[in-house]
């Protein structure tokens, strides 16, 4: 039988089978041969082992759409990536890492700020203007208020959504907003440190309305970007695009070259200086990693 996983842990992985319900499977040991891990949103032939029992053993993975590397996560549609717009203050740094590897994945992203309650309407458009001036769709919410939870669901509707953020920013908060009949555990936030505690310990895929899922994923901190060269940095950068052609240079790096279109756009006030520092954090982690 065709389902599809909706939740993995300790090696469990519990199918979704439509009209059947939800069944333990075990995956079969040619995937640790093969080096094949099942991921969340795999779609996959079953065995049904105990039907009282609801267990089985996976026996195919479907051929995927895309496969996330980080979240680990497959067949999806588009990325949701929610910050706090305060408490704890927003990363913006941490931020254009996970577009970077949406964008790398090519994988739409849209960028939820929550709890937009706790700031005043001119500081919150103040950084949330520059990502949308780049091209990204921007959400306002406030899970507590209740508040951009329509156009939330909006954004979401007929789609599968792997929905992402920093621990602490009200991700659980917001998603029971979203559903009804299932409350997730929230986590309260660390005053001492203002980082939240994980929640969120696997991903799990949770139908909101009918075609329409998200897949809640663990909270993160840190996030790296594997195979990712220097030179490659500035294409995920889209607003650098229309300055390139007045670099001076063919391949210019947009960081030491003289007469670069980008370090002019900027000092004209037409690229943030916010994501260009960042651009340039990036660009120097990345030219430091040493090649093995």
């Amino acid at each position: 039988m065709q389902g599809k996983i909706v939740k993995g842990i300790s090696g469990f992985y519990y199918v979704h089978i439509a009209e059947s319900g939800i069944y333990e499977c075990k995956a079969k040991g040619i995937f640790r041969n093969q080096k094949i891990k099942p991921l969340v949103g795999d779609n996959v032939d079953a065995v049904i082992l105990d039907e009282r029992e609801k267990t089985g053993n996976i026996e195919k993975i479907l051929p995927r759409a895309n496969e996330l590397i980080r979240p680990a996560v497959a067949n999806i549609d588009q990325a949701l990536v929610i910050f706090a717009a305060a408490k704890p203050q927003p990363n913006f740094n941490l931020l254009d890492r996970f577009l970077i590897m949406m964008e790398y994945q090519k994988v739409p992203v849209t960028i939820c700020f929550n709890k937009t309650d706790l700031v005043a309407e001119d500081e919150l458009h103040a950084f949330a203007d520059i990502y949308a001036a780049c091209g990204y769709p921007v959400v306002f919410t406030s899970a507590k208020g209740g508040y951009g939870i329509d156009e939330m669901k909006a954004v979401l509707d007929g789609k599968t959504t792997a929905v992402a953020g920093p621990s602490g920013v009200g991700k659980s908060s917001l998603i029971n907003c979203l559903q009804q009949g299932r409350q997730m555990e929230t986590g309260d936030i660390s005053k001492k440190i203002e980082r939240g505690k994980h929640t969120t310990r696997h991903s799990e895929i949770i139908p909101i309305a009918e075609h329409t899922y998200i897949m809640d994923t663990p909270g993160f901190s840190t996030l790296n970007i594997p195979g990712l060269e220097k030179e490659d940095l500035q294409q995920y950068y889209r607003e650098f695009a229309d300055y390139e052609p007045y670099c001076r240079f063919q391949g210019c790096s947009h960081i030491g070259e003289p007469d670069c279109g980008v370090k002019q756009a900027l000092l004209d006030g037409k690229i943030s200086a916010l994501r260009y520092d960042n651009y340039k954090l990036l660009y120097e982690e990345l030219k430091q990693i040493k090649k093995y």
